[in-house]
């Protein structure tokens, strides 16, 4: 006697496959846009695949999601919800990195490094040394500080503030990203502050050597010191750069994790 053969219908199909799909979603979203996981160096298949995993893992935290159905009229803004909060968390974080990076560029620009600008093909934009060495150092702390398993937390409280379903731009509108622009600055400056403190007391020194001894050549003496002073500065200030970080990390959880 043959056994009869298995079927599953198409509610059945949605149940399985929608509490995974639209978690992939907003992981994916989130790891196209966030620092290290978005870089060129790793391949489209590997985010594909770790953000399949992400969102496999996270199935018992989500337990009490609305269900959507991948075929039902609301699928089309429980979309545009997932890619908004996902990009929208990547660009948080990213605001971490520039926050450094803008420090770099005001310490290249007081050393007088800002001349040796590059193409950077990771971001697609002219940069200094200087911006460019402290961009990599944040990476590095972004690692050691566990930052991509804080990542993957606020990803994971995201669904509790930002629930499935609800109207897209309500997300956004609540996360008030506009406010962190404030913080590129105030945090880009903190890190700096020490740096341009140096560099202009030795601008100071260098113009009272000329006014005493004008036969100096303070020009040709002037650049090789702001380069020297410039690094020692820098050696010094890299072990205090971890409080600034975290600090604007905690702001960034603070922000997903509390639900804005």
């Amino acid at each position: 006697m043959e056994a009869p053969p298995i079927a599953f219908s198409e509610a059945q199909i949605m149940a399985w496959v929608s509490p995974i799909f639209w978690p992939f979603l907003r992981v994916l979203a989130v790891f196209t846009s966030a620092p290290v996981f978005s870089a060129k160096a790793v391949p489209v298949r590997t985010k594909v695949g770790l953000a399949f995993v992400v969102a496999l893992c996270l199935q018992p935290l989500l337990a009490n999601q609305p269900l959507v159905p991948l075929n039902s009229s609301a699928a089309l803004g429980a979309v545009l919800q997932q890619v908004l909060v996902g990009l929208a968390i990547g660009l948080a974080v990213r605001i971490v990195f520039s926050a450094i990076e803008v420090a770099g560029e005001v310490v290249g620009l007081q050393m007088g490094l800002n001349f040796a600008g590059f193409f950077d093909p990771t971001t697609n934009s002219q940069t200094s040394p200087i911006g460019r060495f402290f961009g990599n150092m944040s990476m590095l702390l972004f690692v050691v500080l566990n930052g991509h398993l804080l990542l993957i937390q606020a990803v994971a409280a995201s669904f509790d503030a930002f629930p499935l379903g609800a109207y897209p731009l309500d997300a956004i509108r609540s996360m008030r990203l506009h406010e962190l622009g404030a913080l590129v600055f105030r945090y880009g400056l903190w890190i700096a502050l020490p740096m341009i403190g140096m560099l202009m007391f030795l601008n100071l020194v260098m113009g009272i050597i000329s006014r005493i001894a004008p036969q100096m050549s303070i020009f040709s003496i002037g650049f090789p010191m702001m380069l020297s002073v410039g690094l020692i500065g820098i050696t010094a200030t890299l072990p205090l750069m971890d409080r600034p970080v975290m600090a604007l990390l905690q702001i960034v959880s603070d922000m997903f994790i509390g639900g804005g």
